[in-house]
């Protein structure tokens, strides 16, 4: 097994223009701000971003939106973020906003492998438009398509450096999902301990799905 600890110069050829990304946090909370600072600095864009919300104009997503990096949007809602509402209202941002349960379990099947999920919300709204009807049962559901990604950037509580996971409170939200659904998995760490160090039964994100961890700027780094 490989260690997986590296610096940023080391991941920068995940990263290109017009490709599809997701980031775990919900409204900034555990979202890996150093990888966003990262992408910022790259100078990437026409980015395809799949997220719960767009966060605050100077936190989490919501910079890469203010910076008119973003292309297109995968949400559950736009956050406390007026920009992403203002871009998306000017016809310069696609945005396509998803009942939360669903884009959640949208990303689950991208990750595991489906080839989508059937569920009931949506029916007779906005969101049903151009989507197949499938009868299960004598009863109609939504077929909503899986979502994955180019590579997932998370944010770990504690990581090991092979990549095993512990999210901590609600920094868990959208990321352990995520995990599963980027072909390249980058985690931002807030503390790295040595392998071996880690409660197995706290491990929420398996090493198998990570790719690369970045140090963070949590106190006692290993």
């Amino acid at each position: 097994m490989m260690r997986k600890v590296v610096n940023q110069e080391k991941i920068k050829h995940c990263f290109f223009d017009g490709m599809t990304l997701m980031v775990g946090g919900f409204m900034g909370c555990g979202t890996p701000e150093l990888l966003i600072d990262m992408v910022l600095d790259m100078g990437i864009k026409d980015i395809t971003l799949i997220c719960t919300d767009t966060a605050t104009t100077d936190r989490g997503v919501g910079r890469l939106i203010v910076a008119n990096r973003i292309k297109k949007l995968y949400a559950s809602h736009i956050g406390l973020n007026p920009e992403t509402g203002k871009q998306m209202n000017a016809g310069t941002l696609d945005v396509e906003l998803v009942p939360q349960g669903t884009l959640v379990e949208r990303i689950r099947a991208g990750g595991f492998g489906l080839g989508g999920v059937l569920t009931p919300t949506g029916l007779g709204t906005i969101v049903a438009e151009g989507k197949p009807i499938i009868e299960v049962d004598g009863q109609e559901f939504l077929l909503e398509k899986p979502l994955k990604a180019d590579v997932s950037l998370i944010r770990g509580s504690l990581s090991d450096c092979y990549g095993n996971i512990i999210y901590r409170g609600t920094s868990n939200n959208f990321n352990q999902m995520m995990a599963t659904a980027g072909e390249t998995v980058i985690v931002e760490t807030e503390k790295l301990v040595p392998a071996g160090a880690l409660n197995k039964e706290s491990i929420a994100t398996p090493s198998i799905f990570v790719d690369y961890i970045i140090r963070g700027g949590g106190d006692n780094v290993y």
